[in-house]
């Protein structure tokens, strides 16, 4: 099996609604999410001869995701009450909202799903919230 694996990164603050520990405030990261690809055989013609596609084509993809979620707030949709939310947005705070609880756990999940709707044949996605922790996400 080859593999091949890329690293984005972005910056964004988030907290954890309902947890009983320090990161129930918000917090900022440097997220480091490093993805893998697999393939049972290289491509055999054309320019990616030897390859299973271009490190650059991989990290676009990646980087798409990672730059619109740099410099924001990750919350979980309900989160923050409706006051709050409504003054964050007329001071014009980035705010993205999910589906999920935003922890490196949900996150590895995300962007491996994200990849895949994308056409990659992605293997395995890690998610760092520091640079000693991380999540993994794979099938």
């Amino acid at each position: 099996m080859y593999k091949i694996q890329v690293k984005g990164f972005f910056d964004s603050a988030h907290f954890l609604k309902d947890y009983d520990g320090k990161c129930a405030n918000l917090h900022g990261h440097r997220w480091v999410v490093e993805a893998e690809i697999q393939a049972e055989s290289l491509q055999e013609d054309g320019s990616f001869r030897g390859m299973i596609m271009d490190f650059t084509d991989m990290k676009n993809v990646l980087r798409a995701e990672t730059n619109r979620l740099d410099h924001s707030l990750l919350i979980e949709e309900g989160s923050l009450k409706p006051a709050t939310m409504a003054a964050l947005k007329e001071e014009n705070f980035r705010i993205i909202e999910f589906p999920f609880r935003p922890t490196a756990e949900c996150f590895a999940k995300y962007f491996y799903d994200y990849l895949k709707k994308s056409g990659l044949p992605v293997s395995m996605v890690r998610v760092y919230e520091t640079p000693n922790n991380y999540a993994c996400y794979e099938e």
